[in-house]
């Protein structure tokens, strides 16, 4: 899944090599553009919602596509512990908090996850994305992967541990764990009102809860395109790989399947990722031409893996 050609140079040579000016423009942000976007991926959201509790025709299908939608609001919020989709600092914090509640992603906490994994991208020991499961080397590491099982599992208890006194993660400097604690402990609370809410109105586990459980392997499978079989260097030209996709996916994803790009370069705010990779297209070492291609090549190197 080699780029056809590339030009030897590491991301941070390619980084030096940026004009003042054009880097500059590069890492502007906006809020127009950010809540632009922000309202077309809840329409998604509201639209399936609606078609769901309506139970039009295809619902069950729409069951799925409401998942994906709520599920891939991890970008989102992702690309918000960067505070990049909007142009205002506390844009991003709200946003980013709201986002995360749907699907047990505490944005603090996730922050200092987040800049951790940015630190020591794909590297044994000291990435907390590997730390915290890795990539499958089995199948049957695979299966249970993409079930979204271990993530669902995994955040329950880490929001636990953050409410009442647990492993918070050596990522998280002490100053901010205070804030992490009740961070988790307003998480738990909203989720203590949600089950009223669902008790009430049974619907609700119609158009969020059964979604996001269908969902969540969609978002296991898109991530492990981001690192997986990704070279543990810190050079971003080869630990990180840049998925082609459709335009409905990009969407969905905040741009993020420019994954090279965001993390040569993690200022860039999603709308001006298309523009990086335009100017980064002839350095890529490792992309793969759409998340089938990436998932059947994934797929075989378990098969040579087990003859091995």
């Amino acid at each position: 899944m080699a780029g056809a050609q590339y030009l030897p140079m590491d991301h941070i040579e390619f980084l030096q090599g940026l004009q003042p000016e054009e880097l500059e423009q590069l890492t502007q942000s906006d809020n127009r553009t950010g809540l632009w976007h922000l309202a077309g991926h809840l329409a998604v959201i509201l639209g399936c919602g609606i078609w769901i509790w309506l139970a039009a025709p295809l619902w069950q299908v729409v069951l799925v596509a409401q998942g994906i939608a709520i599920c891939f609001l991890f970008t989102l919020v992702h690309e918000t512990t960067h505070r990049t989709p909007f142009r205002t600092p506390q844009l991003n914090d709200v946003v980013g908090w709201l986002a995360g509640l749907p699907i047990l992603l505490p944005l603090l906490w996730f922050r200092y996850f987040h800049l951790a994994h940015h630190r020591f991208t794909n590297q044994p020991g000291k990435d907390p994305e590997l730390l915290a499961g890795g990539h499958p080397r089995t199948w049957g590491q695979l299966i249970w992967h993409v079930s979204g099982l271990p993530y669902w599992i995994g955040m329950i208890r880490q929001i636990l541990a953050n409410a009442f006194g647990g492993d918070v993660g050596d990522y998280v400097p002490a100053k901010a764990i205070g804030k992490v604690r009740r961070e988790a402990r307003l998480f738990l609370l909203a989720y203590l009102l949600a089950a009223s809410a669902i008790v009430a109105v049974p619907a609700l586990f119609w158009v969020w809860v059964l979604p996001v459980l269908l969902g969540q392997p969609f978002l296991r499978l898109y991530l492990l395109a981001e690192h997986g079989r990704c070279a543990p260097v810190a050079n971003m030209f080869e630990n990180t790989r840049t998925t082609y996709t459709a335009a409905l996916v990009r969407f969905l994803a905040w741009n993020m399947p420019y994954h090279v790009e965001h993390h040569s370069l993690p200022r860039v705010p999603f709308h001006r990722l298309p523009a990086l990779n335009r100017r980064m297209a002839d350095h890529l070492r490792v992309t793969a031409p759409g998340y089938g291609a990436f998932t059947r090549d994934y797929v075989e190197g378990l098969r040579e893996e087990g003859e091995g």
